[in-house]
């Protein structure tokens, strides 16, 4: 069953592209390809070989990161090792984001979102990949998701990470363009990753990231990312109704996690994707004392949250669970003071979408 977990308290923040012992796990047993599909040709980085009938886990990043400065900090805790023992590991790169990556030549026309989605499949292929399991954060969670409608068949599960799917409304517009008279592309991008607290309080990851968004990516392959991103289109899905349309409604079909910072600046967004998801398959993670990037402040929590995931499908039936309790049901207003639905902010009211509607979820608490 399905079931949010919400409550998670946590002091420490892991190093940014180590291990917790000062080394890059992820470098270990990998293998790099360059994968040519029909909208051209996508960096993808390969852990470990495929464990018989199981799915692959697949990653895709958001804007301003690369795979390793998204997910290093969660794939190198100790806990998502236990699960990487038992899957294989896809990391993909978004086009011109990845270390090192050539600057595109001048009329470079960059793959829209939609494009990006139907690179994914070929990719698949190519690496005799059968089926995956999605972790997506930002426009990698839009991606992933995008391509469980396209090819439901070829997505077991998804983990999205701070997932919009709004398309991006006329005040967002307005607001970026006049931002952009007084902001460079960094800043702009650290305001979507992070909270106005989350800027002035946590100086030492900010700086970290400020450093890498500025200096480890092209800026002009980054802004290519960024406009496809801001030029997305609204994510076609409704919440299927029991009894009436469960079968027919357009909905990811797949169990899947939607995770979220309680101070995150996408915590609206992502109630409005859940309440289009089918509520007996997915679950609401918000976790607690979070911002922006939970994977990084947060990588132990979001390990267990992923076994219990996992563990759910089917998969890792023996894997530890110290921290979850199971717990009764709310409805989505009533999870907690801090918890419960948000008015949406200003920076979304403009976008196109809908109010969330009030329904019963399942939570789960998650205890130290």
């Amino acid at each position: 069953m399905m079931e949010e977990l919400h409550d998670v308290q946590l002091t420490e923040i892991k190093p940014l592209l180590t291990g917790q012992n000062g080394r890059n796990l992820q470098d270990f047993d990998c293998q790099e390809h360059d994968v040519e599909t029909a909208h051209g040709v996508l960096h993808v980085t390969m852990r470990g070989a495929a464990k018989g009938n199981r799915p692959t886990i697949l990653t895709y990043h958001d804007i301003g990161l690369n795979h390793k400065s998204c997910f290093n900090s969660l794939f190198n805790y100790e806990d998502m090792q236990e699960v990487t023992q038992h899957f294989s590991v896809l990391h993909v790169d978004a086009p011109g984001q990845q270390e090192n990556a050539p600057i595109f030549p001048t009329g470079y026309q960059y793959p829209t979102m939609d494009e990006l989605a139907e690179m994914l499949p070929s990719v698949m292929t190519q690496l005799h990949i059968k089926s995956v399991i999605g972790i997506g954060v930002g426009a990698g969670a839009y991606i992933l998701t995008k391509l469980a409608l396209n090819e439901p068949s070829l997505v077991e599960g998804l983990v999205l990470i701070n997932v919009d799917p709004c398309a991006k409304g006329w005040i967002d517009w307005a607001a970026s363009k006049l931002s952009g008279w007084t902001s460079n592309l960094v800043d702009i991008i650290m305001g979507h990753h992070f909270s106005t607290d989350e800027l002035t309080e946590n100086k030492e990851i900010i700086q970290t990231y400020r450093l890498h968004i500025s200096q480890d990516i092209p800026q002009d392959n980054l802004a290519m990312f960024y406009n496809s991103y801001s030029s997305r289109t609204e994510l076609q899905m409704e919440r299927p109704v029991s009894g009436l349309n469960e079968n027919t409604a357009t909905t990811v079909r797949c169990p899947t996690l939607l995770v979220v910072g309680d101070s995150s600046p996408a915590v609206d967004v992502v109630v409005e994707c859940n309440s289009r998801m089918n509520p007996t398959k997915t679950t609401l993670l918000k976790m607690a004392d979070c911002g922006g990037l939970p994977q990084v402040v947060q990588p132990g929590k979001l390990a267990e949250a992923f076994k219990y995931f996992v563990q759910g499908m089917g998969y890792m039936p023996t894997a530890g669970m110290t921290r979850l309790v199971r717990s009764r049901t709310h409805s989505a207003s009533s999870v907690g003071s801090t918890d419960g639905v948000r008015s949406r902010s200003t920076t979304n009211e403009g976008a196109n979408c809908a109010e969330p509607d009030n329904t019963a979820v399942h939570t789960i608490e998650m205890t130290a």
